[in-house]
């Protein structure tokens, strides 16, 4: 028999922007009796969806049940910028080797994969262009290093044979409005999400054969004679098969404790602005969205709806072994936006934030998952390394044919990875990582 309490809950760190401009297209449900299934997958992030979706293409006569803490599209699903990306961040820049050049082409193989799932569920489930835009993106740069950092980039997507188009200052500034910005260089390949609405349909599109229960935290697993059985609320979901889609909550159940990082992701967004006008003198075209040259900088987008705008902003990261961010943190984060906000867009000074919170991220120290079968009938899809949007999507796509021992190509290649290593003891961990952030935003510069 094995036997598992779960010792800390997920925590919703400020109200998210996404949310809170996302309406539900369905009611919560709340787990209100034992329930028996052939699958329980517990989380309804993008691992959990996707590996239902996933389940229901496999095995569609199966009863399927998802259990998650909080309400769909209100925890980390519906914290992110809402990029899709295709071509890795990390993708070497001059001269790499071979074994380099092949990792990279099967990196972005298996996230154009799991962007084509995306894009079929969006089509199916009927989702806008406002929630799923295949638009592309801009990584975007505003000092001599992100310049280089750019040009680098680009030189390795033209050796991958990858299409690119370099963007200099006017051009920037047209798009954008603002004079903050020596260039960019656009890729194609990414998908611009509204990510509280995109988990949202996405739910309501499985809703009509899978079983979402929402606010039902589990708090034990149990396996007894080839069965599971989650607790939640006083009530049980037994299933002989179970799916982790918890992200970093994974060593909270046990698993993989002392080698994932949790660090923490702050973002603002404005209150609505009018888009004509103010809006465009202010801050360009309808819509944008610029990642930085440098990792550590700002992630900002312009979204427009109904004639009004806003601004999304992230930038500035912490190492925590808390699931909670002070009160101060999260004030000292927001003055850090506004600051970041005022110094691209001046005639934006006056638009005040509307809404600030964090989201976490999920980190191994050798960027590898967390993923596979970690009991008997109990799989991970788990720690996304920063991409989770894309890679939960294919961690989830990748346990459900796991778990139906369902062969595959892109599986095999997903399968070939070691276990993600140990990170020193605390308050070494916490010292160590932390100083390293803190060095490469100091690092980065004006791009933050």
């Amino acid at each position: 028999m094995i036997s598992k309490s779960v010792k800390r809950l997920p925590v919703e760190n400020g109200v998210s922007g996404w949310e809170a401009v996302s309406e539900r297209p369905f009611p919560v449900r709340t787990l209100d009796g034992d329930v028996t299934a052939d699958w329980l997958i517990v989380g309804a992030g993008f691992a959990g969806l996707s590996a239902a979706r996933r389940l229901l293409e496999l095995r569609p006569d199966d009863k399927i049940v998802i259990l998650d803490a909080s309400e769909v599209g209100k925890g980390t699903s519906g914290r992110n910028s809402g990029f899709m990306i295709d071509v890795p961040h990390n993708l070497s820049g001059g001269e790499y080797s071979s074994g380099e050049a092949e990792a990279t082409r099967l990196e972005m193989a298996q996230n154009r994969s799991a962007i084509a799932f995306a894009a079929q569920a969006a089509e199916e489930y009927g989702m806008s262009r406002a929630t799923f835009d295949p638009a592309g993106k801009i990584n975007a740069a505003a000092t001599a290093r992100g310049m280089r950092l750019n040009r680098s980039f680009g030189e390795s997507l033209m050796g991958a044979g990858e299409k690119h188009t370099f963007l200099d200052a006017k051009e920037m500034r047209e798009i954008t409005a603002s004079d903050y910005y020596t260039g960019g260089l656009y890729t194609p390949g990414a998908v611009l999400i509204q990510p509280a609405d995109y988990i949202r349909s996405f739910a309501a599109g499985l809703s009509g054969r899978v079983s979402i229960f929402e606010r039902s935290p589990v708090t034990s697993l149990k396996q007894d004679s080839g069965t599971w059985s989650a607790m939640t609320n006083r009530r049980k979901v037994t299933a002989p098969k179970v799916i982790l889609g918890v992200n970093g909550h994974i060593d909270d159940f046990g698993h993989y404790r002392g080698r994932l990082m949790h660090i923490f992701a702050y973002a603002s967004m404005t209150a609505p602005f009018p888009a004509e006008d103010f809006g465009q003198k202010a801050s360009g075209q309808d819509k944008w969205a610029l990642l930085p040259a440098d990792a550590m900088g700002a992630t900002i987008r312009k979204i427009t709806a109904a004639g009004q705008s806003r601004i999304v902003i992230r930038t500035k990261y912490t190492y925590e072994s808390k699931l909670e961010a002070a009160d101060w943190r999260m004030g000292k984060m927001a003055r850090a936006h506004r600051d970041a906000l005022d110094a691209r867009f001046p005639g934006l000074v006056d638009v005040p934030f509307e809404h600030s919170w964090a989201g976490r991220l999920c980190l191994s120290r050798n960027h590898v998952p967390a993923f596979g079968e970690i009991e008997e009938g109990l799989f991970s899809a788990c720690c996304e390394n920063g991409l989770g949007t894309v890679k939960s999507t294919l961690a989830g796509m990748m346990a459900a044919e796991l778990a139906t021992r369902t062969a595959s190509r892109h599986l095999e290649q997903y399968m070939d990875h070691p276990e993600p290593s140990r990170l020193p003891p605390e308050p070494f961990a916490w010292l160590g990582i932390n100083a390293l952030i803190r060095l490469q935003e100091l690092r980065a510069g004006r791009e933050g």
